[in-house]
């Protein structure tokens, strides 16, 4: 089974956008968990435009399913992280200034920095997935970084979907076969929609988790949150 892990970053925006604590992510966050989603992920950045690093600690003991921590290994990110001991964390390198991810990890070129993040976050028990582009070289690596799992980017999927979905698939389930060969748990995430999603999970059923946030909201303010939710469950049935 493919899980849907929630993405609530948008929801921060939002309620930064006015200040004050409307809409309340946490309570958007318990409602998710209660409408089927079985994860929630929130990706902290240090300027804290979204979610802050409080929202985590906060996030963390009302929710009974998987919490996944999406971020660049910066100190203080780490320090975090250990903090709050989430279900999983996602490493992804993106800048201070970056306004969404738009690249995956080199795994060749970083292997000692993330092998020393991964082996960090093994010892504390949490599992560590590697953010990486859909390029078999760069899953192989993650495998030799000590990671879990891989999270593919699927910007690029999304973006050749209509033009050709038998071709915007194709390096994916190259990299997804790659993870499976190398005994990697594979997740995926960016762009993902009710549009490109149940072609993605039929071709690459083996998914473990999709963690999806921007589109997922933004059919929610049409279709509310609840029955947002249940499509994107059903899009993976």
């Amino acid at each position: 089974m493919t899980r849907l892990s929630v993405n609530i970053n948008k929801i921060a925006t939002l309620r930064n956008a006015r200040g004050g604590n409307n809409p309340n992510v946490l309570a958007v966050a318990r409602d998710a968990e209660i409408f089927g989603a079985q994860g929630i992920t929130v990706h902290p950045r240090p300027d804290e435009r979204h979610i802050r690093y409080q929202d985590v600690r906060d996030i963390r003991p009302l929710i009974s399913t998987e919490f996944n921590i999406e971020g660049n290994p910066i100190p203080s990110f780490v320090e975090l992280v250990l903090e709050v001991k989430p279900t999983q964390v996602t490493l992804v390198p993106d800048g201070h200034d970056q306004i969404t991810s738009n690249h995956g990890w080199d795994t060749l070129e970083n292997k000692a920095q993330l092998t020393d993040v991964c082996r960090t976050f093994r010892e504390a028990g949490i599992r560590t997935s590697i953010f990486v582009d859909a390029d078999p070289r760069m899953v192989a690596g993650a495998k030799t970084c000590g990671a879990d799992r891989v999270e593919l980017y699927t910007e690029p999927y999304a973006a050749g979907y209509q033009a050709d979905r038998e071709a915007a698939i194709a390096p994916f389930v190259a990299a997804a076969e790659e993870a499976r060969r190398v005994g990697l748990g594979l997740n995926a995430g960016h762009d993902l929609s009710l549009e490109n999603l149940h072609y993605y999970h039929e071709q690459i059923p083996w998914t473990d988790e999709v963690s999806i946030g921007h589109a997922l909201i933004c059919d929610a303010l049409y279709l509310g949150l609840r029955d947002t939710i249940r499509q994107y469950l059903k899009a993976l049935q």
